[in-house]
């Protein structure tokens, strides 16, 4: 039966190099720039006829036909019929869920913190330590991904729950070539040659950097995204997961250090398009606007790679704007750590198509598929770049790629009254005038009146 499915007539959609919703029928075995091999093998391997795979997560809209996409090579080489469903509040709805035991085989999970709860419940199944060392080997810093996707079950053990599949990079800052070009700069290497590079504007009469940390009522969360970044450069990774469930407190020097490092791009004269009181005010989705005047208000914006949808209409990528990885301290010797989310996939109701499906994740065309549409970044070490039909994604997936540790949005983690609270506001504060040391003790006092 599934080898009908996939054998010339039952030609298959995705997305082929665009974000719009428009299908390319595309047959396997007919795109050399896809791994049928892995396709083949896997489906060779894999027989679920008959079977049905109920499968929710966060996509909606165009997200979510990209997903089905997918799997829709997955029904192919198996012959298992898939049901996604999305939901704009699927964190609540898991929960009710699987509280009235009705989860679905496959739930994937936009925040770790939720999927460590319900690993702790028993609500999971674990993916073995076969899965485990399969990540270590295949994925660009490998074991940060395992740990990530790692939680204590209900007695307490520690095993991989989560299969990371679709991420999104932090780690990135935006520039406009055709200003750098004019003015001889280079692309910094290292932050050592960022701080140059920033005072060398200054001193040529420029501003190097727009910041902007308004967001309503989330105002502040992209200092946040500063300092976690600038927490991998500075100390070991160890030291940020510590800092991420308050092992190290929140007052630690080593967090205060992070804090001040940011104030050296915010505080420091002139270095802040309007100064560091414009910086708090001004919205995060208008702060880049600086970059695409001319003369320039600012060579450089710190931000994830969502953000070229605000920039100006019709911007094109490798001429109006590009982007450098944030770099890494050199005297320190940490690697390249990257900053950055993603969703994981994680088995709720298990069934032989659920692990299948896990099992579909490791061969390269299951990212390729979704590499081809939009939006999707993978550390799979054993893909194809040249199926993104989009270069910036190229670009910023060659970074996941090169990425010595990974590590999940702080912010994200922490328990929501510090992360997406004390942490915002406390940012807002520095940023105003409070000092480092202050801001980290009002953040700490606030996380031990939470025990």
């Amino acid at each position: 039966m599934k080898a009908s499915l996939y054998a010339g007539a039952a030609a298959l959609a995705i997305i082929a190099g665009g974000a719009s919703a428009q299908n390319l029928i595309i047959e396997p075995g007919s795109d050399d720039r896809f791994n049928w091999d892995s396709f083949e093998a896997f489906s060779a391997a894999h027989d679920f006829s008959g079977q049905t795979l109920t499968v929710t997560g966060p996509w909606l809209s165009v997200d979510a036909e990209m997903v089905r996409n997918m799997l829709a090579y997955f029904e192919a080489a198996t012959g298992a019929t898939v049901d996604y469903s999305g939901s704009d509040s699927f964190e609540q709805d898991i929960v009710i869920a699987i509280q009235a035991n009705s989860a679905p085989n496959i739930a994937v999970f936009p925040q770790p913190g939720l999927a460590a709860d319900m690993a702790a419940r028993g609500a999971l199944s674990p993916l073995g330590q076969e899965t485990a060392d399969w990540m270590v080997e295949n994925y660009a810093a490998g074991q940060s991904w395992v740990d990530l996707g790692s939680f204590p079950n209900p007695d307490g053990e520690t095993e991989m729950f989560g299969f990371f599949y679709k991420v999104d990079v932090k780690s990135l800052v935006w520039y406009s070539p055709d200003q750098f070009d004019e003015m001889g700069y280079d692309i910094p290497e290292t932050m050592e040659d960022l701080l140059a590079l920033s005072q060398q504007i200054v001193d040529d009469g420029g501003t190097p950097w727009c910041i902007g940390l308004g967001s309503g009522a989330a105002t502040g969360w992209p200092a946040t995204d500063w300092v976690e970044d600038i927490m991998l450069r500075l100390h070991a990774p160890e030291v940020y997961d510590g800092w991420i469930t308050n092992d190290v407190p929140f007052n630690d020097p080593q967090v205060v250090e992070a804090i001040e490092t940011f104030g050296t791009f915010v505080h420091t004269d002139g270095w802040t398009q309007g100064g560091a009181q414009a910086a708090a005010t001004t919205d995060f989705r208008d702060s880049p606007a600086g970059l695409f005047q001319i003369p320039p208000d600012c060579y450089m914006h710190k931000q994830a790679s969502f953000i070229p949808s605000f920039f100006p209409d019709g911007s094109e990528y490798g001429e109006d704007y590009d982007f450098f990885y944030f770099p890494a301290f050199a005297e320190k010797d940490l690697g390249e750590p990257v900053l950055g989310a993603g969703t994981q996939f994680a088995i709720t109701r298990d069934s032989e198509a659920a692990r299948g499906l896990i099992e579909f994740f490791k061969t390269p065309i299951a990212h390729e598929v979704w590499m081809a549409q939009s939006g999707f970044l993978t550390p799979h070490s054993g893909v194809n770049l040249d199926t993104f039909g989009d270069e910036s994604l190229r670009a910023m997936n060659e970074i996941l790629l090169d990425a010595t540790t990974f590590r999940f949005d702080a912010s994200d983690v922490m328990p929501g009254e510090i992360g997406a609270g004390a942490f915002w506001t406390g940012m807002v504060d520095f940023t105003t005038g409070a000092d480092a040391e202050s801001v980290a003790n009002a953040i700490q006092e606030r996380w031990d009146a939470m025990r």
